[in-house]
């Protein structure tokens, strides 16, 4: 079940996350790290109601961020569609534990799902351009490749911008 973050939940996506931060180092994905993401990213995340769980048997498995507000580093990139109307997909994350197991898929059926319900225009995202596997989980869902955007206190490497016309 997929339902909206509590600030108790707070310490478990954390967790998860600093969990999905150690497996991918261990993988030579560095993705996230000290600077991203952060608790206090997460807390705001909740407050501003963006962030949602992915909950079975009383266990968070996975989250994702949903939102309609476009960060500053996507206006340069030329997206397929108008700059409005939008939903960003950010922070998407299964615990280690559950990977393979197509929790990462219910959650983008579900996000995807909401934005058609709710008349979004398209979704966007990125990704890291060291991260084959999510850009391959991504492309086979339909998302196209559109530019590269660079997060420096992340990583050297860009990230990659993608988008899904409804």
């Amino acid at each position: 079940m997929v339902r909206k973050a509590a600030l108790s939940d707070l310490d478990t996506i954390h967790k998860l996350t600093l969990a999905c931060a150690k497996a991918m180092i261990a993988k030579g994905i560095y993705q996230w790290n000290e600077h991203y993401p952060t608790r206090t990213r997460f807390q705001k995340d909740i407050e501003l109601q963006e962030l949602y769980v992915l909950e079975e048997d009383r266990l968070i498995k996975g989250i994702v961020v949903i939102t309609e507000v476009m960060d500053e580093e996507y206006v340069p990139v030329k997206w397929v569609t108008a700059n409005e109307n939008n939903l960003y997909i950010h922070r998407l994350a299964v615990h280690p534990e559950y990977w393979s197991k197509g929790y990462a898929q219910e959650l983008m059926n579900w996000a995807e799902a909401y934005a058609k319900k709710n008349k979004y225009t398209s979704v966007r995202l990125d990704t890291f351009s060291q991260n084959k596997r999510n850009q391959k989980f991504y492309e086979t869902r339909g998302y196209q490749k559109l530019g590269d955007i660079y997060f420096p206190k992340q990583s050297e490497y860009p990230f990659y911008c993608y988008e899904l016309v409804l």
